[in-house]
């Protein structure tokens, strides 16, 4: 879908090119988006991650003006725009269906928005080529959507929406009808078409890897709020909250309570286990506290390092080889550990059900916030 047909809207204040202030949206009675505050800057790529009905499809229809906030502000450009129309904003927007015109070919479609602000024939064909060149399917000009494949259709919309040269381009789980291997092409595909044009990009997706992958940083939301934005590697490696933590990838987690702090080391007592933890959050003696162990933070060893902060005696319950990891379900003192080693040797891999070490250092956890 294009939405575009006026010209750039005029700068008012320097400030965030694209700011949500407090914003609300009720349905009925049910909550969608609630005091909902996000700011955006000029050519970054930002992720609405979060699960089923947390608000994040609103949210992008709000930005989009395909839907008026309750309450709150919307700024464009500097500009209020809640009471600005969808077609005045200049938005490109793709949808997860891409909502491309049946009767229309690959040229008209990509044409539309171009021909909706009436540019010239000139324009218009220049335009189009450059944005088919750029999505590399420089030869389906004549093609219709019905002989297209998948994923030459999600390009095909792609490059509908960048062709207005948009303030915004809006993503809705434009991957999600794709199969897994196509899905990780496009992800790389979008990534270099962002760092190429820096066009100032909006997605949304319940998918942690795409988030990951694409973003430059990623807004967390839960039950019609962003729980916590950031970078990619600071929300993974320093997660904070429980609920990211385990949405943004797998994760070991350890209830236990600080018995002992040697400067920012400290001993935590897990159920009969003592571990050597150095977060980056402080300890505080006697405390309990959640700890956080990402799976490819430990080493499975079948001989104790004497160097390492911790080695737990475990026994392999599971594992699941992939080629190039392995993934190993361990028993230690009654509780699963999950670790996921890569192989880079050619050492023989440990049995299922065989006594082995699981090591890491104090400095691989997290500290959570209970919920």
């Amino acid at each position: 879908m294009i939405i575009a047909d006026s010209p750039s809207l005029q700068v008012e204040a320097k400030e965030a090119f694209l700011r949500l202030e407090n914003v609300g949206k009720v349905f009925g009675k049910l909550q969608v988006l609630e005091n909902f505050n996000l700011s955006v800057e000029e050519g970054e790529f930002v992720t609405l991650l979060g699960p089923s009905g947390c608000g994040k499809t609103t949210a992008l229809n709000l930005i989009a003006g395909l839907l008026s906030p309750d309450s709150g502000k919307i700024y464009l450009r500097g500009r209020l725009v809640n009471d600005v129309i969808t077609r005045k904003r200049r938005l490109g927007m793709v949808f997860q269906t891409w909502a491309l015109f049946p009767h229309m070919n690959v040229y008209e479609n990509v044409a539309f928005g171009l021909r909706m602000q009436k540019k010239s024939k000139e324009e218009i064909d220049k335009k189009v080529k450059a944005m088919l060149e750029l999505v590399r399917l420089p030869s389906v000009y004549e093609k219709y959507p019905s002989q297209l494949s998948g994923g030459m259709r999600q390009r095909v919309a792609l490059a509908r929406g960048l062709a207005v040269e948009p303030n915004i381009l809006l993503l809705d789980e434009p991957l999600s009808n794709l199969d897994a291997a196509l899905r990780k092409e496009m992800q790389v595909e979008l990534k270099r078409i962002h760092e190429q044009l820096r066009v100032t990009t909006i997605f949304v997706t319940h998918s942690q890897e795409e988030a990951l992958v694409m973003s430059d940083r990623i807004a967390v939301m839960r039950n019609a709020k962003i729980l916590r934005i950031g970078s990619p590697s600071t929300l993974y490696r320093d997660p904070r909250s429980k609920f990211i933590c385990t949405f943004l990838g797998e994760a070991n987690l350890f209830d236990g309570k600080v018995i002992d702090v040697h400067g920012s080391k400290a001993s935590v007592k897990f159920r009969e286990i003592v571990l050597k933890a150095q977060p980056m959050t402080p300890f505080v003696e006697n405390c309990q506290i959640l700890l956080a162990l990402r799976p490819e933070m430990i080493s499975v060893r079948k001989e104790p390092s004497p160097s390492a902060d911790n080695s737990l005696r475990a026994r392999i319950k599971e594992m699941i080889f992939t080629g190039n990891s392995i993934t190993y379900y361990l028993d230690v003192a009654g509780k699963e550990l999950v670790a996921l080693e890569y192989q880079k040797t050619l050492e023989a891999i440990p049995k299922k059900g065989s006594e082995v070490f699981a090591e890491f250092e104090a400095t691989a956890f997290s500290v959570l916030e209970e919920e």
